[in-house]
């Protein structure tokens, strides 16, 4: 094992079986639902909607739905290829392919993010999986940012939802991948304040791969998923509830929109392989803030905090998210600046 990943696998790390992962995931898909429809009526009556209406919760219900089916395939697709991962790939080959210097493994981890055609959903427990396997903590969690922002599919969705822009395409991949290499670089500075708990698992014996693959696929999509309904919740009550002149006034802002188009990412959470299209929507925005959107939403939103926190801990994504959300606002306003 190369000394960059020896320097941060930790001694007692805990088993998928310590983490409990029945229970937390049902807990969450309930308090999701009290919650945000409580926060529904709150915003309802601060704001003078009429939340009895059935607009209302007609609407509500089919933002939440649609990023719950949404992103559901792909958050499958990931625990499925974690599964295979813990599963399958012996704890040396990974990390055998990383460079052994740190910051050529950040870089290393960002282009890698090409070759994986998927959502954000699926590169959180893509990313519990690698570190498991001994992958180093700053390269996987730059793949798990990269791979949805920079995959082939993002790329070619941006291309036709753009066809007048082709630069946005340029831009997009040069934003996405510097942003995710750029908190890479950061976190190796920042370790001590942005920790992860220890993901470390035994090498699952021949006759015990299929039920450490189940174990593995159980513990993600319920703990993933129960923080994606609670993440979608949020979104919905947000989406539902701020009015579209309100929106059209922020565009045009000037530099605050910036900022604006960044914190709608958030809150939209929109799969990265369709948030194009929403994006070309909104034509009161300059190309710039666009670029920002595209930037910040495959890398934080409502939904991604949520799972991160139920994979990673709360701790971790209450300062990973506001370190890439920043870091993603600044890169996309410089690239934007600089190729649109």
């Amino acid at each position: 094992m190369n000394r960059a990943a020896s320097a941060v696998i930790p001694d007692r790390p805990p088993s998928l079986r310590e983490s409990g992962p029945a229970s937390p995931g049902i807990l969450l898909v309930a308090l999701g639902l009290v919650v945000n429809l409580g926060l529904l009526i709150w915003f309802g009556h601060t704001s003078g909607l009429d939340v009895g209406a059935p607009t209302a919760v007609e609407s509500w219900s089919t933002v939440f739905l649609a990023i719950c089916f949404q992103a559901a395939p792909f958050l499958a697709a990931g625990v499925l290829l974690a599964g295979l991962i813990i599963t399958l790939v012996p704890r040396t080959a990974l990390t055998y392919l990383l460079p052994r210097n740190p910051s050529w493994a950040v870089v290393s981890a960002g282009m890698a993010g090409l070759i994986l055609p998927g959502c954000e959903c699926a590169s959180v427990p893509v990313a519990r999986s690698l570190m498991a396997k001994g992958v180093p903590v700053a390269p996987a969690l730059t793949f798990m940012l990269a791979a949805p922002a920079v995959n082939p599919i993002v790329l070619l969705a941006t291309w036709v939802a753009f066809p007048a822009q082709p630069m946005m395409v340029v831009a997009r991949f040069v934003a996405g991948l510097l942003t995710a290499v750029v908190v890479g670089w950061l976190f190796l500075r920042l370790q001590r304040w942005v920790t992860v708990p220890a993901v470390r698992e035994a090498e699952p014996t021949t006759d015990r791969r299929a039920e450490t693959f189940r174990r593995s696929a159980v513990h993600d999509l319920v703990h993933a998923g129960g923080f994606l309904v609670l993440g979608a919740a949020i979104a919905a009550t947000v989406a539902t509830t701020v009015p579209a002149e309100t929106i059209g006034a922020i565009a045009e802002s000037g530099p605050l929109s910036y900022l604006a188009a960044g914190a709608m990412a958030v809150v939209a959470a929109i799969c990265s392989e369709a948030d194009a299209f929403i994006a070309a929507s909104f034509t009161e925005f300059a190309p710039t803030a666009l670029l920002i959107f595209l930037t910040v939403g495959p890398m934080v939103d409502l939904k991604l905090i949520g799972m991160q926190a139920g994979v990673f801990g709360g701790r971790f994504a209450a300062r990973f998210a506001p370190l890439t959300f920043v870091t993603a606002i600044i890169v996309a306003a410089l690239v934007g600046t600089v190729l649109l």
